[in-house]
């Protein structure tokens, strides 16, 4: 034991992946639907291993949440930039108004409780569940210019707070929107649900994990003698279809020839058709109406499903109905939308509206894709070569703007290095969904950023804070854990009432959008099962990306408030 001790002593980055293994590995584990996550179990485990006194440079959890911040930036940025200058704008004000309940209810407990710096900063860390605000709340008490000790006590004191608050601000803010919020505003979820998407006019989303490909089928039919079809253009008969319904005539054989469909060419009696369009329709439109034929060769028909990541101004805001009418989308079907740094699940719905950042999956023949594709966006194809050169700038760019200092008196101001790292992820996320041809990260490489980087500060803070947390949590556990109670619900009550009564949001994104401005990915997960539905994910990219902005800088925030 003495020589391990020695060792990790000697050399600390061992600790550091310790803490990481051990932290991931637990943070995986669940016990009835309860798990700690990575970021909690590395925590506590760089606690443990900071029992041996091991000294770790602060340098080394300055450049991982530099990285770390970045990613959070390039990830929210064109739902960020959207939700304050467009129609998002209403849930993008209620999330600034939601971010300030969860910034004034940990302030209030700390002044009443009569906590320090480092515990306040902790408790809001910790209540609202917003690891990365303690690296600006880092940042800023190093500004202070205390004596060393002094700032060292308060940077011990904020993972204790954290570590005692975070457990219940995780699981007590699920609970508190799944299934306390529903009965407070007298919601049935499922209800609203099923409601909203018969307004907007489609179903909750077109397949999904392991259906979605089964929704959209390609059959042959024969023209028959009298039927209406015949004599028709491929236009005209296309146009025969219900509204909402979308049916395409993809090929034809005449004469025992096989020839691609163009909108103008005229159907005659006895040719055969392929038609593509979801079963459903074809079933309910055709099946009782049209003679089916069993035509491998007529059937055979390339087709593909592609992710295309939207970039066009003409597509930016437009509903799936509107869209859906336009020339090019003909033959071309939306399989599943994903929006923001979560990759929520969009509702793909008649009134649902496509933004550039947007991933859409698309199904149809090849050429009508890429085809789409190069007119919406660009075609999203996997890579593993993320712009270093990029990510490298950009950073620098944005720590360099964060490194200004104004005084104004005798009282700093700055964004600090990690805030100027934060906005320039945005910016910069925003410039690469409209000009997708530079600064590509791939996703691997952005949970790469997110967890590891994160992770690594946390790990770092942990060994560092681990001698003082014990007698920490000794003069601080039962009162701060009753304290983390109040700061985490109090604001989650007040918002909810303010989200129906106020903005009157509909009751089917009302919790949703809640979840997202206070960026509790979980309560969303039971949400939407509670719903039995994915509609409140429509709610909650645009404040995901306001609350996880504004939360983050609210550290710095409450140290100056504290100070």
């Amino acid at each position: 034991m003495s020589w391990l001790t020695q060792t990790l002593r000697s050399y600390p980055e061992i600790a550091i992946f310790l803490s990481l293994g051990v932290g991931y590995w637990v943070g995986g584990k669940s016990f009835k639907g309860f798990s700690l996550g990575a970021v909690t179990a590395t925590l506590l485990a760089a606690i443990a291993i900071g029992q041996l006194g091991i000294t770790i440079s602060s340098n080394v959890k300055a450049v991982f949440f530099l990285m770390f911040l970045f990613a959070v930036g390039y990830g929210v940025g064109p739902q960020f930039v959207r939700g304050i200058a467009k129609d998002g704008l209403p849930q993008a004000l209620f999330s600034v108004i939601q971010c300030v309940l969860c910034l004034a209810a940990p302030y209030a407990a700390a002044k009443i409780a009569g906590y320090d710096i480092g515990s306040a900063a902790g408790l809001f860390a910790g209540s609202q569940t917003i690891s990365a605000s303690m690296g600006l709340a880092t940042d800023a008490i190093n500004r202070l210019g205390l004596p060393a000790t002094e700032t060292k006590a308060l940077l011990d004191a904020m993972p204790t707070a954290y570590a005692v608050t975070y457990i219940y601000g995780t699981i007590g803010s699920a609970l508190i929107l799944a299934m306390l919020g529903p009965k407070l505003l007298n919601i049935d979820l499922v209800a609203a649900c099923k409601e909203y998407e018969e307004q907007v006019g489609g179903a909750a989303e077109l397949g999904g994990p392991g259906t979605g490909w089964h929704q959209f089928a390609l059959r042959a039919y024969r023209v028959a003698n009298e039927g209406r079809a015949a004599g028709m253009s491929v236009a005209q008969a296309e146009a025969l279809r219900p509204a909402g319904a979308r049916l395409f005539i993809e090929r034809i054989r005449r004469d025992g020839k096989i020839q691609e469909a163009k909108v103008d060419d005229v159907l005659q009696p006895g040719d055969i058709v392929a038609v593509v369009g979801r079963r459903e329709h074809l079933v309910d439109l055709l099946g009782g109406t049209a003679t089916e034929v069993d035509d491998a060769e007529l059937l055979a028909v390339p087709v593909e499903g592609v992710d295309v990541y939207i970039t066009s101004k003409n597509v930016e805001g437009r509903t799936l109905a509107e869209l859906g009418q336009t020339p090019g989308a003909r033959g071309v079907f939306i399989r599943r939308i994903k929006r923001g740094a979560t990759e929520t699940l969009i509702p793909v719905l008649a009134s649902t509206k496509l933004y550039r950042g947007d991933t859409v999956t698309l199904v149809g023949r090849t050429q009508d894709t890429t085809a789409v594709a190069n007119a919406v966006g660009v075609i999203d194809r996997p890579s593993d070569v993320a712009d270093m050169a990029f990510v490298g700038l950009a950073i620098t760019l944005g720590a360099l703007i964060g490194a200004i200092v104004i005084r104004f008196g005798a009282i700093p101001i700055t964004l600090s290095t990690a805030g100027g790292a934060l906005i320039a992820g945005i910016v910069f996320g925003w410039l690469r969904a409209i000009h997708p041809t530079f600064g590509r990260i791939p996703s691997p490489t952005i949970w790469f950023m997110n967890s590891v980087g994160l992770n690594v500060f946390i790990a770092v803070v942990g060994i560092s804070a681990g001698p003082g947390f014990v007698a920490g949590l000794q003069k601080l556990g039962v009162s701060l854990f009753l304290w983390g109670i109040f700061a985490s619900s109090v604001p989650l009550i007040i918002g909810m009432y303010i989200a129906k009564y106020v903005f009157r949001f509909h009751p089917a994104l009302l919790l949703g959008i809640c979840a997202g401005a206070r960026t509790t990915t979980a309560a969303l997960g039971m949400i939407c099962d509670a719903a039995k539905s994915q509609v409140p994910g429509l709610g909650y990219t645009v404040t995901y990306a306001v609350g996880n902005t504004l939360l983050t800088i609210w550290g710095m925030v409450m140290v100056m408030l504290m100070t």
